[in-house]
Order: C-alpha cells, then sequence, then structure tokens
C-alpha cells in the first residue's frame, strides 16, 4: 500500500525528504553533516526507496548528501558489537541486494547531485539518470579490494559498464581516484559546477522535467534503466556471494576498512 510523504517523511534519521510542486530532495546526512556510512542508513536506504518508489505524488527526484561530502567515511559503532556474527552476515547479505535494485525501482527520473568526494558507494549516485557533482568530487572503490575484499555490491558490474571493462577493472583494483574535470571526460557525470552552484543546477533540472508528461516522466525512466535492471539481476547475487564468502573466509568484518586505514 502506498505511503504519502506525511507519512514518511520524517521516519528516517540519515535521510531527508522534502517534496515541492512534486520534485522530492533525498539527502543523506548524519546529523547536522556529510553522511557516514552505517548500518542504519544501510536498514533505512531500503525503506526509503520502498516508500518513495509506491509514492504517486513524485514526479521527480532529487538525490544528493549533506555538506561538502556525499560520503567518504565509515561509522563501525553502528554495525553492533560483533559485525563478524553469522546473524549479521546474513542479514547484511539480503540488504545488499535489495539496495540497488530498490533505487533502480524508483520510478520517476532521477537527478544525482554528488556534493563531494564519493569513497564510499558513489555508484548510487551514478546509477541517477541526470548527474552532475561538484567540482570538488573525486570518485573511488576505498572499501573493496584494496583492504582484501572482492569488489561486490553491484561495483563488479556497473564499473565495467561504465569506464569500459579494462578501465573499469583497474579502477576497482587499484584504488584509483577520479576527479571531477576526469568523471566528465570519462562520462560518469554530465556538468561539473561550483559546489554553490550544484543544488540550483539540480532545481533547474528538475523544474524543466516537471513540464513533461507525468507518463513520459515514468515511460523514460524505465525505458533508461532497463540496460541496468538487466545487468544487476543477472550478476549482482553472484558477486555478493564472493565477496561475502572472502570476508568470511580472511575473517574480515563487513564494516570494512577503507585504504587509507589499509595503508596505516
Amino acid at each position: 500500500m502506498a505511503r504519502t510523504l506525511d507519512d514518511y517523511a520524517h521516519a528516517y534519521e540519515t535521510i531527508h525528504l522534502e517534496r515541492e510542486d512534486g520534485i522530492l530532495l533525498m539527502e543523506l546526512h548524519s546529523g547536522d553533516g556529510p553522511l557516514m556510512w552505517g548500518d542504519l542508513v544501510h536498514r533505512e536506504l531500503i525503506h526509503a526507496l520502498h516508500d518513495i518508489s509506491t509514492d504517486p505524488e513524485t514526479h521527480v527526484m532529487i538525490f544528493t548528501g549533506r555538506g561538502d561530502v556525499f560520503l567518504n567515511d565509515i561509522d563501525r559503532s553502528t554495525w553492533g558489537s560483533d559485525p563478524d556474527d553469522k546473524d549479521v552476515r546474513e542479514r547484511m547479505f539480503h540488504e545488499c541486494k535489495l539496495l540497488l535494485r530498490g533505487f533502480l525501482d524508483i520510478p520517476v527520473p532521477v537527478i544525482g547531485a554528488i556534493n563531494g568526494p564519493a569513497r564510499l558507494h558513489a555508484e548510487l549516485p551514478l546509477l541517477s539518470d541526470i548527474v552532475i557533482a561538484a567540482d570538488t568530487t573525486v570518485f573511488q572503490d576505498s572499501a573493496h579490494f584494496y583492504t582484501g575484499g572482492v569488489p561486490g555490491d553491484g561495483v563488479n558490474v556497473l564499473w565495467p559498464m561504465w569506464l569500459g571493462p579494462n578501465r573499469g577493472r583497474h579502477f576497482l583494483l587499484t584504488g584509483q581516484e577520479i576527479y571531477a574535470e576526469e568523471a566528465l571526460r570519462l562520462g560518469l557525470v554530465g556538468e561539473v559546477l561550483a559546489p554553490d552552484q550544484l543544488m540550483g543546477r539540480a532545481w533547474e533540472i528538475a523544474r524543466e522535467f516537471t513540464r513533461r508528461p507525468r507518463i513520459s516522466l515514468r515511460a523514460t525512466r524505465l525505458a533508461l534503466t532497463l540496460g541496468l535492471r538487466r545487468a544487476i539481476n543477472a550478476d549482482l547475487d553472484e558477486g555478493l556471494a564472493l565477496e561475502f564468502l572472502s570476508r568470511a573466509w580472511v575473517r574480515m568484518p563487513y564494516p570494512y576498512v577503507t585504504r587509507d586505514e589499509a595503508r596505516a
């Protein structure tokens, strides 16, 4: 059953939601600052994406983060006292399967406004239909292969699609950083803007979209995500299984270390 925005707007601690003229703003955060990845946002995102996907009053969505960082850090304290526990791993495996599919189930065009460094789960905003980035943005997969794990979570599927097979594997296997201007040249983002211009541009695009017929918005979103859906449905589960197997084999807790921590 569909819920209205009044039902779920204030249901989440890590997700700010507000809507104006059919445009839904979805902003990830930890308190008053940038999001720190943790167990809570992992769970909340799945439920929030479901709420948004079943709300008929949203015509366009803007997806962004709070402050000057999109996602750069992990808060391990939120994962419980024993993140190596098999029940935690089982739950996380199930949630990971739902996360990317939930994002692709959003039935309206999504504008990803990347507000700064995205070293963790950069694949999420890149699943948007329009991707714009602050000139301070840097992309990296900092928490998989470089720290001893398998690049799962769907990154094994998505980055070789976006960068090409060889460049995509290079990116995942080396912890390479891709800065905003190079990301524009590579086609990862459509526009690079000064940070103080980013959200204004996102709202400008969103308002232009709302001038289109509603059926066109929804049908276009579906048409433009068909290839991504097929790829994720074909290979996400196996990639996740390999990632979780590798972490269990070497007893690596799920709240993985980042590249910088591995270097320390």
